[in-house]
């Protein structure tokens, strides 16, 4: 993606911890000659990526002759006034977003339940009565059957925090006005005062 060189961020550690933070991506390829996007759980375990998609999905029928993979997380975003600006300038929108790319491979199906095991496990914790894929049924657990389960090796990560980095005079403004819209645009102004010069 096109990332002006004073949004990008190179620390691949927080851009990691990002992709754990917001898992749930967007997984494109080309499908018939056309672009194909699925959105699904990604989860990071050092450089791969796993995930799975329902069998009935025809984008799964296009991974084997896939060179490239395209993996999209979105996070927080929030539209940015210029009247919050000490100088006249157009509005804007501040934002992170980062693109992984790499190469796909089809997981067995014991691998598949390995790691739908990891998934359900990770995300019960916060359950006040968590569910384990290790005490259900096997007439339960054969609609693992019905899933495509893969993993993505990363060749490349792209990480956009577009965070008013051109307005560091205005970030005290921006910071206050953004805290008074929400939660998502309270995350943002989170952003932009940890990410900060002036810090």
């Amino acid at each position: 993606m096109y990332i002006p060189h004073y949004y990008k961020n190179e620390n691949l550690d927080e851009v990691k911890e990002f992709i754990k933070e917001n898992s749930f991506g967007i997984l494109v390829n080309q499908v018939d000659g056309k672009p194909w996007a699925t959105h699904i759980p990604l989860e990071l375990e050092e450089n791969i990526l796993e995930g799975h998609i329902a069998k009935a999905n025809p984008q799964w029928r296009s991974f084997s002759d896939q060179t490239q993979i395209l993996c999209i997380f979105n996070g927080p975003h929030a539209y940015v006034s210029s009247s919050w600006y000490q100088e006249e300038e157009v509005p804007t929108w501040d934002y992170i977003a980062v693109h992984v790319y790499g190469k796909l491979s089809i997981l067995d199906e014991e691998s598949t339940m390995q790691s739908l095991h990891r998934l359900v496990n990770k995300y019960e914790t916060r359950s006040e009565n968590p569910v384990s894929l290790a005490n259900m049924s096997p007439k339960t657990l054969r609609q693992v059957k019905g899933v495509v389960g893969f993993q993505i090796e990363i060749s490349d990560i792209q990480a956009a925090y577009k965070l008013s980095q051109t307005r560091q005079d205005d970030h005290a403004a921006i910071i206050k006005n953004l805290k008074e819209r929400g939660v998502t645009e309270s995350e943002i102004a989170r952003q932009i005062k940890k990410h900060s010069n002036n810090n």
